[in-house]
This record gives structure tokens, C-alpha cells and sequence, in this order.
């Protein structure tokens, strides 16, 4: 799949990475150079207090301090592939949410540190929630309890449908993860995103763009910093995305949610 700018600009699931696409250069793909000059003009730094910085990944065998996570945390390098979609994606993430990012990557660092010192080669399970929220993740906000409880409970017809006005005026969904987003390049039915649901004041839905963003990056980046929460993948919520409203031309009618092999009954205890 190729970079299309001016397609992401018109594509209601990469909503959230507007801004920052939309000041990117127009008809070739984007450089470590364009992208990091974004980062001086908004001055993003990783929870050790260094200036991010997207750089050219690392090659070969590279010891623990030159390793991914570690890299980012102690110096604010992010290994960026050239002319890779993936990377690019992220590096977008970083630039849309850079409070939240960075709190995904100090969890890494000290998780891998802590694996480290132990002499441990397994990943844990705080490093797989994390993973699954950093490639997966989609940030749900709600000011209506039930109908947080509807999607946690895989009640997709009375959510998307029967409750479709409540949800568009007391829900929200942003996609996060950057793997969510290469896939979101080219939607199909069964593409899931792994929800995190956030609560939020019924004024937020009322709030600017701009506002609704650094909000929701403090909110997110607040409660990964909390040790207790994203301990388990089964913490995060499976989300149809296709079956948010608006997000596919075909969910305007009830039948589309019958669709069970898409729109699930839930997990089997």
C-alpha cells in the first residue's frame, strides 16, 4: 500500500492523525526531516525529559541501551524505517498522542529493565498489553455508563443501532494504534481494534478538536502511568470498528449487525 495524503485527509478513521497529515507535504512521502520538524515546533520529549527524535533504526546485534524501547527512553531516539508505512504511522501516533506514547514506553523500559536484572527472557504480561494497545488499540470515551456496559458486554445491536443517536452525541472512538492504522489504509469486515474505554464528561463532546486531542492524550498518558491498570490483554474491549456509526457506508441499516462472524456474541468464560 502506498502514502496517499490526500486520502487519509478524507478518511473518517484516521481522523485523529488530520492535523498532523495534513501539515505534512503533499505528493511525496514523508522524511525523518519533516517529521522531526514537527517535533520542534511542539517541543514532545519521552518521560526521561529528552526531545524525541525519529532516526534511522539500528542494525544488527545491539546491546540493551541501543535496544527499540530502551533507545526512545533513554536518549528519545525512535527507530524509523525509510519509506516504511508502519513506522510512518507511528511516528504520526507520536505526534498525535506524544504524552500517551511516551507513557507506553517508559512501561516498556521499566518493564524490560526489570526483565533484565532478573535475567528473565519472557515478555510479561504488562509488555504484552502494552503491545497490544501501542499496534492494536482503540480509545473509547463515554459519558453513559450503559452503554460502556453494552460494548464490554458485546451487545452490538443495541449499541450500534438501537442506541445509534445516544452513542453519537455520549461515545466516541479514536483509533491509537498504529498497526490499527495500516490496516484502517484499506477497511474490511473483521477488522477489530482492542478498546480501551475512558470516562469522560458530557461536556467533552461539545469541546474543539484541538482540545478533545490534548485531553484525551493526558487522560490516556494518566492512566497508563497507573501500575494497576493495563495489566492483562483481556483489560482491553474487542470494538467492530465497522460497526461504529458512520464509519462504514453499510451500517445504516439493522441487518448489517447480524452479522455474527463480525459482530460477536462475546468471550466464552
Amino acid at each position: 500500500m502506498k502514502w496517499d495524503r490526500e486520502a487519509l485527509l478524507q478518511s473518517l478513521l484516521f481522523t485523529p492523525l488530520h492535523p498532523v497529515i495534513a501539515a505534512l507535504q503533499p505528493g511525496k512521502f514523508p522524511a525523518l526531516e519533516e517529521l522531526n520538524a514537527q517535533i520542534h515546533q511542539n517541543l514532545i520529549t519521552v518521560q526521561s525529559g529528552y526531545q524525541l527524535k525519529f532516526v534511522e533504526q539500528g542494525t544488527g546485534l545491539l546491546a540493551f541501551e541501543a535496544q527499540y524501547e530502551p533507545r526512545c527512553y533513554l536518549t528519545g531516539e525512535v527507530q524509523t524505517r525509510k519509506d516504511n508505512l508502519h513506522d510512518l504511522l507511528n511516528a504520526l501516533v507520536w505526534l498525535t498522542y506524544p504524552k500517551a506514547k511516551a507513557a507506553i514506553n517508559a512501561r516498556h523500559f521499566a518493564a524490560l529493565t526489570v526483565q533484565k536484572l532478573a535475567q528473565r527472557s519472557q515478555r510479561g504480561a504488562v509488555r504484552d498489553t502494552s503491545t497490544l494497545l501501542d499496534e492494536s488499540g482503540v480509545i473509547v470515551v463515554y459519558s453513559d455508563e450503559k452503554l460502556a456496559g453494552l460494548l464490554q458486554n458485546f451487545h452490538w445491536i443495541e449499541l450500534f443501532w438501537q442506541q445509534r443517536e445516544q452513542v453519537k452525541i455520549s461515545m466516541d472512538f479514536y483509533l491509537f494504534g498504529h498497526g490499527l492504522y495500516e490496516k484502517a489504509l484499506k477497511p474490511y469486515i473483521g477488522m477489530t481494534g482492542q478498546g480501551l474505554l475512558l470516562a469522560v464528561e458530557q461536556a467533552f463532546f461539545s469541546w474543539s478538536v484541538d482540545d478533545r486531542r490534548a485531553h484525551l492524550d493526558t487522560l490516556l498518558a494518566d492512566y497508563l502511568a497507573n501500575p494497576q491498570h493495563c495489566i492483562c490483554t483481556r483489560e482491553l474491549s474487542p470494538v467492530p470498528l465497522l460497526g461504529v456509526p458512520g464509519w462504514s457506508p453499510d451500517n445504516n441499516c439493522a441487518a448489517y449487525y447480524e452479522n455474527t462472524a463480525y459482530f460477536r456474541p462475546g468471550r466464552r468464560k
